[in-house]
């Protein structure tokens, strides 16, 4: 896709995701959250800001300043830095590291950092002007109106997850024990160590400059059993509130490079990690859970690759329903995916979510000694989004 395009081993870090309202990260301007604690990951990566010469930053929520973008976030950072914002909903943080490969592969750059955030705590509550509507005024609270109604179709994402269960026959009990193993996945990479190895535990100061709490984990996470799943209302078919995810917030950044400038930064310059390909479709109104893996389906077709070729399958699941339709359609067990957690358990930020879970998913690879990454998810709007890396 970008054979110019390199992320440098180990030059990446995110925060945890804590739950919404649980932690000193619901009182922050998040923009320079990011900023700051990007800059104190790449101190620890021991990555001089001075390499950097261009910054994307990606979010979804509106926040104070946001109208000064990527420049507002890169002086928090400490470094003066052009760039810009984009966003795509949920893929956001997935195509904000392609963008940065393009910038690369382009050569208008040699050293792209990549920061993605949103915070759905508190999020703003947004008044317009509308001099064609009956109501003169609207307001539209940014998170939970959106997650609420799709303005394509009229329904909520929920009933998205609901009406793909029903296409594909979904059995509740399939949908139950995925999500148990799911919890059990994160669980057990959080207690060998592999989290810390990736997520940074940051002190959140106030105005004052006290402390006002640190973050040293996903808050809010907690192990759930099969009985206690089995025990949840339906809120839509094969849908509880155990069985999907949670708003959060969080942060996570990581380095697009050229091939020679990845070495000098990479921890382990022996490891190449390149770009192979994207691809990203849109389903069917209201039908946004089987997204990704069509997308999946077209990214395979293109790269002439198969599962079996695959080391490391990982996606964003917004709804368990997501990984029973993926296990479906691409005939793979749902098993032997999400080794080291996923979204459905930590959270949802919207934003860094899926710069986190590629990021896992590189650190994994790595672990197994290299290979195919396969990291997809879906976005508001029923679209699926889907890119190959290789680890090498």
């Amino acid at each position: 896709m970008f054979p110019g395009a390199y992320i440098p081993y180990g030059t990446w870090g995110c925060s945890y995701f804590p739950a919404w309202q649980t932690s000193p990260m619901a009182e922050v301007n998040i923009g320079q959250f990011a900023g700051e604690a990007m800059a104190l990951i790449m101190s620890k990566r021991k990555v001089p800001l001075i390499n950097l010469d261009y910054l994307i930053i990606g979010s979804t929520v509106p926040w104070h300043f946001k109208f000064w973008n990527a420049t507002v976030v890169a002086a928090c950072m400490g470094k003066r830095l052009p760039g810009f914002q984009m966003e795509q909903a949920c893929a956001t943080g997935l195509q904000a590291v392609i963008l940065a490969g393009a910038q690369i592969q382009s050569g208008a750059s040699d050293a792209v950092g990549v920061l993605t955030f949103d915070r759905t705590s508190d999020s703003p509550v947004g008044v317009f002007p509308e001099r064609r509507s009956y109501k003169r005024t609207e307001v539209i609270a940014d998170v939970w109106d959106n997650f609420g109604f799709d303005p394509s179709t009229g329904k909520a994402m929920l009933s998205a997850a609901g009406l793909a269960a029903r296409k594909y026959k979904i059995e509740r009990n399939e949908v139950d024990e995925l999500t148990c193993h799911r919890y059990e996945q994160y669980f057990n990479a959080k207690e060998s160590g592999f989290l810390e190895r990736l997520a940074f535990p940051f002190e959140v100061l106030n105005v004052q400059g006290k402390s006002a709490g640190w973050i040293t984990g996903d808050a809010g996470v907690k192990k759930i059993s099969m009985d206690a799943l089995r025990a949840m209302r339906e809120l839509d078919s094969c849908v509880t509130g155990g069985t999907q995810t949670h708003a959060a917030d969080g942060m996570a950044t990581l380095l697009v490079t050229t091939r020679e400038k990845a070495k000098q930064l990479s921890k382990k310059p022996e490891i190449e990690i390149s770009f192979v390909a994207k691809a990203e479709v849109r389903t069917n109104p209201s039908l946004m859970p089987e997204a990704p893996a069509l997308a999946v389906q077209k990214l395979l077709k293109q790269t002439g690759l198969s599962m079996q070729e695959i080391k490391v399958v990982k996606d964003h699941n917004p709804f368990a329903v997501n990984d029973v339709i993926f296990s479906k359609v691409l005939n793979f067990d749902w098993h032997k995916m999400n080794n080291t957690g996923s979204p459905l358990v930590f959270g949802h930020p919207q934003g860094p979510t899926l710069t986190r879970v590629l990021i896992e998913a590189l650190e994994e690879a790595v672990d197994l000694g290299g290979g195919y990454v396969l990291v997809f998810g879906c976005a508001a709007g029923d679209v699926g989004i889907a890119a190959i890396f290789h680890v090498g």
